[in-house]
């Protein structure tokens, strides 16, 4: 596609093919550089592009419509919204690409990576490390600049020494790891809990002490049930909510 190359997506036939389209899309949207078209291709283009149909990608379109990340107009086609918001509630419904498209769209700065310790509390996660390495990002709003999360990734070395911090300002660590290294993803293991503010968070946030957050862990396992990476990530609380959906089907 030559206007506007969203990512590939290899689709789950257990989850909605539309949700599962439109979080890959979105995600490329957010992901988008400054300099790429605003100008979406057709329906049919998109369509063909995910391997499902014109209804479903309809249907996905409507979501991102609905969500203020586009708008369309007859004749004219479908255009990216570069004022739409860029937070979100905290979304998850057992995609990895859901996951991708929740940590993408806002302007990231490298803090900094280095070997750490593996935490006593992460201990069980890497049982054959004491150290890894450690991933540090600051997301902010894009325009104002406003602080909204900050991440801290622990990754195994041998996987860590393939990313590029130039990569992590570009795209979120499942990502990186799933499209940039190569790591073969079976699942992700989420848990969201409310916590206090910590005098890192104040500082890296601008929230007062104490104040409430969303503290996100992902766990995630390739395909030999490994742990890669075990992300913590401190959302505002004042930011963001945390929304489960859950397929009856």
């Amino acid at each position: 596609m030559t206007a506007f190359a969203p990512d590939s997506l290899t689709l789950n036939r257990k989850l909605p093919l539309w949700y599962q389209v439109s979080q890959s899309l979105r995600a490329s949207i957010l992901g988008r550089r400054p300099d790429d078209s605003l100008r979406l291709p057709t329906e049919e283009a998109l369509a063909e592009h995910y391997g499902v149909s014109v209804l479903t990608m309809r249907q996905a379109l409507k979501e991102l419509e609905a969500e203020g990340l586009i708008t369309r107009h007859r004749r004219r086609g479908t255009f990216i919204e570069p004022s739409a918001r860029r937070t979100s509630p905290v979304r998850l419904l057992g995609s990895v690409d859901t996951i991708v498209a929740q940590q993408s769209g806002e302007h990231t700065t490298v803090l900094g990576h280095g070997p750490a310790p593996v935490p006593a509390e992460l201990a069980e996660h890497f049982p054959d490390l004491t150290e890894a390495v450690a991933f540090r990002r600051l997301r902010s709003e894009e325009g104002s600049g406003e602080p909204t999360n900050w991440a801290e990734n622990l990754v195994r070395p041998e996987l860590a020494a393939h990313i590029r911090p130039a990569d992590l300002a570009r795209w979120p660590m499942t990502k990186v790891l799933r499209d940039v290294v190569g790591v073969r993803i079976s699942r992700i293991t989420d848990t969201v809990e409310a916590r206090l503010a910590d005098p890192e968070t104040v500082r890296l946030l601008q929230v007062p002490l104490l104040s409430p957050i969303l503290h996100y862990t992902g766990i995630t396992y390739d395909e030999d049930g490994r742990v890669v990476d075990v992300a913590r990530i401190r959302y505002r609380g004042d930011r963001f909510s945390f929304t489960v959906t859950l397929d009856a089907h």
